[in-house]
């Protein structure tokens, strides 16, 4: 209990400090940002340089970023016809000759509007799988977005997809019958059920960090799995002790997502899977890993021909989050995002999983070793990442 007081007690001298030592901070986080408390959600800042070290810098570039994330809201969620354009004298003006929804011509609100949608479909159906386990994405937030949950168009992005697949339904009736479409369009008013008034879920703020993020980068755009991504700092920055934190966690969520992805985009890319910051360039080293460190379970593996393809894809590009229950993550991101090699010390915690799985992999057939390579089985954590620590420490040594 004395260390665990003396661990809190270092992390606030470290980040009550005018000018917080990054190195020290670094040090810290990587041994676990203790639970009481939490500072996880400004170490997490810190480290992914949304916040600088000098405090009094803070306020000010605050401002300005959440400032700038109120204004994608306003024009980057397009709806069109939410305001119609009037003459000087208030009469409505005929917008139909100059813009409709059948209006090809690529400029038009309509077809962005459209095209929009299509991303929008699968983000909504991705964010409500978000740990189902925890009720917490399904819950309203303190903080719903005023300019969102009050506009008069389609600004809620959840009720855009209501409409877009009751509309869908409604088109497939002759084909489907009366009553299975009765039954579709039940199903789907349920899944859609909105909150009270005025009020928004956890997961409809994930949704439109996600689609923002989108529109901002449509060189990659919206790539599933990225709500794996997002999942656990949403929720790390929504649960902050501090209130005032927690009002501006969508906008601190999605600066912070957004740095993240610039170091692990990569990943998401099927073009660049062979390069040397690809995803089947990290598979390499972690099977190269494995043979230094246990050859014998190597070899298993390879007469096996159950290659990293089958089982570590989802753990190198998800970052974990898909292996562990969510308590587990946020522990694990501590020392991944703590660490300066950054995903190397992931490589480091998938080769521990495999070896502290040994004795199974080296007496089970293919398909059961397979089984369990892609639903690791309950452990403690604490016991993974140490034997990542003694992996990195030999590997050190043998590299110097």
């Amino acid at each position: 209990m004395a260390s665990y007081k003396q661990r809190c007690k270092e992390f606030e001298d470290v980040l009550n400090a005018e000018e917080i030592n990054l190195e020290k901070l670094r040090i810290h986080c990587f041994n676990g940002v203790p639970d009481e408390h939490t500072h996880r959600p400004l170490c997490w800042r810190l480290l992914f340089n949304y916040l600088p070290p000098s405090r009094c810098s803070w306020s000010q570039i605050l401002q300005r970023r959440r400032e700038l994330y109120r204004q994608f809201i306003d024009e980057m969620i397009v709806n069109p016809g939410d305001a119609e354009p009037r003459k000087e004298d208030g009469e409505r003006v005929d917008v139909t000759f100059s813009d409709h929804p059948l209006n090809c011509n690529p400029d038009s609100l309509w077809q962005t509007f459209f095209k929009d949608n299509e991303v929008l479909l699968q983000i909504d159906k991705d964010v409500r799988r978000l740990y189902p386990e925890i009720s917490f994405f399904q819950q309203p937030t303190e903080f719903p977005c005023i300019a969102v949950v009050h506009s008069e168009g389609a600004k809620r992005l959840h009720k855009r997809v209501q409409h877009s697949v009751l509309k869908s339904a409604n088109v497939v009736r002759k084909g489907l019958g009366i009553t299975r479409i009765a039954l579709t369009v039940r199903k789907v008013q349920e899944d859609y059920a909105p909150l009270a008034e005025g009020a928004e879920a956890h997961w409809e703020v994930v949704e439109r960090i996600l689609f923002l993020y989108a529109k901002l980068n449509p060189g990659q755009g919206y790539v599933q799995g990225m709500n794996e991504i997002i999942g656990p700092i949403y929720h790390a920055f929504a649960s902050d002790p501090s209130s005032t934190w927690r009002e501006h966690a969508e906008a601190d969520c999605f600066f912070v997502f957004t740095n993240l992805m610039a170091e692990i985009r990569d990943f998401f890319i099927k073009t660049l899977d062979e390069a040397e910051s690809g995803i089947n360039r990290l598979m390499n080293r972690l099977s190269e890993q494995l043979r230094n460190n246990d050859h014998v379970v190597f070899s298993h593996l390879q007469q096996q021909e159950l290659y990293p393809q089958y089982y570590s894809f989802r753990w190198l590009t998800l970052l974990l989050s898909q292996e562990f229950p969510l308590p587990d993550v946020l522990r694990i991101w501590d020392s991944l995002f703590a660490d300066t090699g950054r995903f190397s010390f992931l490589i480091h915690i998938c080769c521990a999983m495999i070896m502290l799985l040994r004795d199974q992999l080296l007496s089970n057939d293919f398909s059961s070793n397979v089984k369990l390579l892609q639903n690791f089985p309950p452990v403690d954590i604490q016991i993974v990442l140490n034997k990542a620590v003694d992996l990195a420490g030999k590997n050190s040594r043998i590299n110097r």
